[in-house]
């Protein structure tokens, strides 16, 4: 299964979740006493909060992907494919940090490109470092929006 369907998969899923628990929250409005309304008032910003989530969550997706697919059409999507592999398929650590120097070189020496900025969140993520990568990410994600 494809991670877009197993995404779409779990999103519904939430989405269910977060109607119940909004249902929840209107039954403790009904009960009309003042702690049932102040906790239905709590319980309804769980759900808000929730969908809060899931848009920017599915936005930010939307919008890398659509700079794979540029990057992609332009020849220049990463690959690693050649990148020797640990037994559990992830990349061998030294040629990930290796790979990791060549991608913040490239970033050192042109810090308006977002290509080298999308590079270096793909080289964050495959050495594991997931925080710094959405962070290298966002940055990407600026420069080429600031390139239109």
């Amino acid at each position: 299964m494809k991670a877009r369907n197993v995404a779409l998969l779990m999103t519904a899923a939430l989405v269910v979740y977060l109607f119940l628990l909004a249902d929840r929250a209107f039954a403790l409005f009904a009960s009309g006493t003042g702690v049932g309304i102040a906790l239905g008032i709590g319980v309804l910003l769980l759900p808000i909060l929730g969908v809060w989530i899931v848009v920017v969550t599915w936005r930010n997706g939307l919008q890398i992907q659509r700079l794979s697919r540029r990057l992609d059409s332009e020849g220049e999507l990463p690959d690693v494919s050649d990148l020797p592999r640990r037994p559990s398929g992830r990349v061998d650590r030294d040629a990930a940090d290796a790979w990791f120097d060549q991608r913040r070189a490239e970033v050192q020496a042109d810090q308006q490109n977002w290509r080298a900025w999308y590079k270096l969140a793909y080289a964050y993520d495959i050495a594991g470092d997931r925080r710094r990568a959405r962070e290298t990410m966002k940055k990407a994600l600026e420069l080429e929006a600031a390139d239109h």
